[in-house]
Formats: structure tokens, sequence, C-alpha cells
């Protein structure tokens, strides 16, 4: 068995790295194309495109292993047919679910392989892009994100900052209003803040307070150098996540990569209760970052039982196969994505319709 499973796997793996970069040519030439004139807008030279889409070309691969996994098993199974070698195989007692283990395998590697790449590498490379994207008319800091927030509701406070530096947890001018458990408001101004080893520290800060009772005046309370607050338990990444996730609601068509789940989640820990207009939007962006993945383990199994159909076909049929299911596949996701998205169908259900509305499709066509 052991030389059996090396056959089917050096089958399947030769024609799945030619697929895989067809795909990813085709892909970056047609995203190429498409925004030649937004690229020119934006002053890029010849080494800065370069630059830009060697740092997407991780966000491509998540897009087009599913296609290329579906086109390479669906062309080795066909061709395994067409020369009758399943039906030898089964013939010497080996089962089709026993002859699948190999491409179950591969099925499973890519869906572990497209969870830490889409979670761990794609943000960052998305990020870097997009400073490339701008590298020509952004003279600014770009590592400094102006008017930054974070409403942790959580505990019942708000932050606004002038600017804000991820790369060193430093704000401008931040305000901290925080409304504490006997209703009283507490008002913090700074001309700067840091986050030293865990703890934040305000820099010539002022803070007021104001009773609970309606129109109450704020009244000077403390007025000095530096300030530590060790009450304040946000955490850089939670501040990333309420701007990543600002800034996801309005992504511009050319970023198309989306926010990784310990951001989602960092985000939920902060607004326990999301508002109705974003909460079917997050919780979809959820529920689909977790099955996402999955999709090359269903492809496997949306594959095998119509690659592998008895009888001698041409080769070609597995592409024409493929094909199709990949068109109809990414219109079944499109649709699942705005139903749940606008809230007319369960986040989790839509989730599971990005991923297997096309297998269920073409299993019952089979």
């Amino acid at each position: 068995m052991r030389l059996l499973d090396r056959y089917l796997l050096r089958e399947l793996l030769v024609p799945l790295g030619y697929c895989l970069s067809g795909f990813l040519i085709f892909w970056l030439a047609f995203d190429l194309f498409s925004e030649m004139g937004q690229l020119q807008d934006q002053k890029l030279r010849g080494g800065d495109i370069l630059q830009y889409y060697l740092a997407r070309i991780p966000e491509f691969i998540v897009v087009v292993i599913p296609i290329a996994l579906l086109l390479a098993l669906l062309y080795t199974l066909t061709n395994h047919a067409r020369h009758h070698e399943l039906t030898a195989i089964r013939a010497a007692g080996v089962s089709l679910w026993r002859l699948c283990v190999p491409y179950l395998g591969v099925g499973l590697a890519g869906t572990f392989f497209l969870f830490a790449l889409n979670e761990f590498c794609v943000p960052r490379t998305s990020e870097r892009a997009e400073r490339i994207f701008n590298r020509r008319l952004d003279r600014p800091k770009k590592s400094v994100a102006p008017s930054s927030g974070l409403a942790n509701l959580r505990e019942k406070r708000t932050w606004l900052a002038g600017q804000y530096n991820p790369k060193t947890s430093e704000m401008l001018n931040p305000q901290v209003l925080w409304t504490l458990p006997d209703g009283s408001e507490l008002w913090l101004l700074a001309t700067r803040a840091l986050r030293i080893n865990g703890t934040w520290t305000f820099y010539n800060a002022r803070e007021f307070t104001a009773t609970s009772d309606t129109n109450s005046m704020l009244a000077p309370a403390i007025q000095t150098n530096v300030l530590v607050m060790p009450q304040f338990r946000e955490t850089p990444e939670e501040i990333q996540s309420e701007i990543n996730i600002s800034k996801g609601m309005s992504l511009s068509s050319w970023n198309r990569a989306d926010i990784p789940i310990s951001q989602i989640l960092d985000y939920l820990r902060l607004h326990p209760q999301p508002p109705d207009s974003i909460k079917p939007w997050l919780y979809t962006k959820l529920h689909g970052r977790v099955a996402m993945p999955w999709t090359c383990l269903v492809v496997v199994l949306i594959a095998t039982p119509f690659g592998a159909a008895s009888g001698r076909r041409n080769v070609f049929v597995g592409v024409a196969s493929s094909l199709i299911i990949c068109f109809v596949y990414f219109v079944l996701q499109k649709f699942a994505l705005a139903l749940g998205t606008s809230g007319y169908l369960a986040a989790w259900l839509a989730a599971c319709g990005e991923v297997g509305g096309g297998g269920a499709w073409t299993l019952d066509w089979v």
C-alpha cells in the first residue's frame, strides 16, 4: 500500500503544481490588467508594481489552491479511470475509501496550510502591499494611523487619539472617557500615551470628573507630568482590531484580504453586544474565516466520486467538469456571503454555504 500511495500522490502532485502555477499566473495577469489604471494613478514604477504583487502572492494563493486542487484531482482521477487503473486497483481488493486516503491527506494538509497562511501571513503581507501601493503619494509617516479610537463596552471606556502608532503603541493627544461603576464619569486628557511593561502611561495628563447627575459640570481632579493607569487593560492588539474592523467595513476594492480570527475575537471581547448594523457582517466574517480552509477537504470529497466513475472517458472531461464546478462554487459563495452579511441568513449557515454549497450541488448532479 505504501507503494500505491506514493504512486497516487506523485500522479496528483505533478498536475497540482502545474495547475497552481497556471492559475497563479492567470490571476496575477488578470488583476494587473484590471488595476493598471489605479497603479498608474498611484504613480507606481515597475519595481513598485513588482514588489506590490510579490507581497500579494499569499493572498492569491489562498484563492487558487482549492481551484487548483479540484482541477488536478479531477484530471488525475479521470486519467486513471481512462486507463482502467482504478478498476484494477479495486479488483485487487482495495476499497474506494482506502484508495482515497492519499487524496484526503492532501486535502487535510491543504486545510491546515490555508488556515495558517490566511491567519498569520496574509494580513501582514496585505498591509505591506498597501504601504507599497501608497508609497508614491503618502509622504507622511505611513506607520501612523490618524484619528484612531477604541470603544471598550465591556469596561465602559472610550478612547480617542489624534494619532496612533501600532508599531510602538504610542498615542498622541489621547482622550479617555471612563464611566465608573457608580455612574460618574472620568475624563483623562494627555499630550502622549505609551504602553510600558504592559501598563498605559500618560504624559502631561489631566483628569476631570463629573457626577452621575444630569448636566453636571466637569471638575478638575488631577494634573501631573506622568500618570500610570494599571486599570486600563486595553492591549495594542485590541486597539488594532478596532482599527481593522472599522477599516474592513469600508475596504477599497483593491484590498481583498479579510480580518484575522484573532482580531475579530478581540473586537467581540470589547463589544460583547455589537451593534445590529455590523453584527451579521462580523459573525459571517468570523464563521467564514473558520470554514474557508476546509474547502480543500470538501474539494476532495466532491472530486473523488465524480472523477473515479468507471468507464473510458476523455481526460478533458475532468477539466471541463472542474471549471463548471468552480463557476458554480464561486457564485454560491458570493451569494451566501451577501445573504449572511446582510442578515438574511444565519452567519454559520452562510459560512457553510460558502464552503459546501458547490459540493452539495455537484453530488446531487453526479
